[in-house]
């Protein structure tokens, strides 16, 4: 297990604040992830054992040609192994993008899933206090004798009790619809589209990314305004894939914004997010009021390694990737900026009925 992870399981296991099925699950989470990154390290290992081998035959290959046609097979063979390390190349950009996508996620879980537990917990005190009173009132019941009075403080305790505990089942709820979803993304995609909730999926992908953000380095505060259709229901969509979609262009949108803060000391950021059925067709609107992308580089932005941040910072492949997941759903990435007043990324899906999937 690497040392960060073992630093969390520690820190996990001698949390006084988590009861012991919490920490058990939390632990098998860490496990899981551990034994995921293990297999991602294999399959590395192995990737690197097949080129190595591919090289080896590849050079026999090629001196076998020499004989007969040497100018050519030489040529042949320095477009082949320049292709395979390109090939190779993307393939580990890919998967650092991936990763880098689901760590962004897993930053945002310690604060996001702290406020349903904490309800949770305050709750549950709470209600213990209000049985304790309960107990205390029944023990005067027979020595008193105004009985209707103590009943009717018993049952307003009672009622009290019983929303403590919907409110404890209702951020319970919470919780576990937070885990499942990091779950969700600690999965690979299953290439599959199914009708999808769209305007649940954009809030639980932008609640994630922005405590993400706010868990990172370089954290700002920025007002984040929902403008969604509720009536648009259902989209076919592939989950994974779209979450990371919502992902990265959020974390492009508050970078952007991150920078713009640094300018201004009278800026105010906001992500405006809006949704809206059009020719049958939903329309996606994620909208920001940082600087806006410069004219030079609005034709290269989509594509593949193409980046604006420094050093390691970023790939140049989230908005690549976002496009190609976009195009693969049938729909449109399309991109709108105005110098000093912000962009605005509009994502055009097309509505299927699950009788269209089954004939696509």
């Amino acid at each position: 297990m690497s040392p960060d992870l073992q630093t969390i399981l520690y820190v996990v296991q001698n949390a006084q604040s988590l009861t012991g099925e919490e920490k058990e699950s939390i632990t098998r989470s860490i496990k899981k992830v551990d034994k995921e990154l293990e297999i991602v390290n294999f399959k590395l290992d192995r990737t690197e054992k097949v080129k190595r081998t591919t090289a080896i035959l590849l050079e026999e290959t090629i001196e076998e040609l020499e004989q007969k046609r040497k100018v050519i097979e030489e040529s042949n063979a320095t477009l082949k192994n320049s292709l395979e390390e390109l090939r190779a190349l993307q393939e580990q950009f890919v998967q650092q993008e991936k990763l880098a996508s689901l760590g962004q996620l897993t930053a945002g879980i310690a604060h996001e899933i702290k406020n349903p537990l904490n309800f949770v917990n305050n709750f549950s005190d709470l209600s213990m206090e209000l049985v304790d009173e309960v107990f205390e009132e029944m023990k005067q019941l027979d020595k008193s004798e105004t009985t209707d009075i103590i009943t009717d403080v018993i049952t307003e305790i009672l009622n009290d009790i019983k929303t403590n505990m919907q409110k404890v089942h209702e951020h319970g709820t919470r919780a576990d619809g937070i885990v499942k979803s990091m779950l969700m993304h600690s999965r690979g995609s299953s290439g599959k589209k199914v009708p999808t909730d769209l305007n649940s999926l954009i809030r639980e992908n932008i609640n994630l990314t922005f405590h993400s953000m706010r868990a990172g380095k370089n954290p700002i505060n920025v007002n984040i305004e929902y403008v969604l259709d509720e009536s648009i229901g259902e989209v076919s969509l592939i989950t994974e894939d779209f979450s990371r979609v919502i992902v990265n262009l959020c974390s492009n949108a508050f970078d952007a914004m991150r920078q713009k803060s640094h300018q201004s000391d009278n800026y105010k950021p906001v992500l405006k997010i809006s949704n809206k059925k059009q020719d049958q067709k939903a329309v996606v609107e994620i909208h920001d009021n940082g600087p806006g992308i410069p004219d030079d580089i609005m034709d290269k932005i989509l594509q593949p390694f193409f980046t604006t941040k420094k050093g390691t910072e970023g790939t140049g492949l989230g908005l690549s990737i976002s496009h190609d997941i976009v195009k693969a759903h049938g729909g449109e990435l399309k991109v709108e900026t105005k110098g000093g007043e912000g962009t605005k990324f509009i994502i055009v899906l097309p509505f299927k009925s699950n009788q269209q999937e089954q004939n696509v």
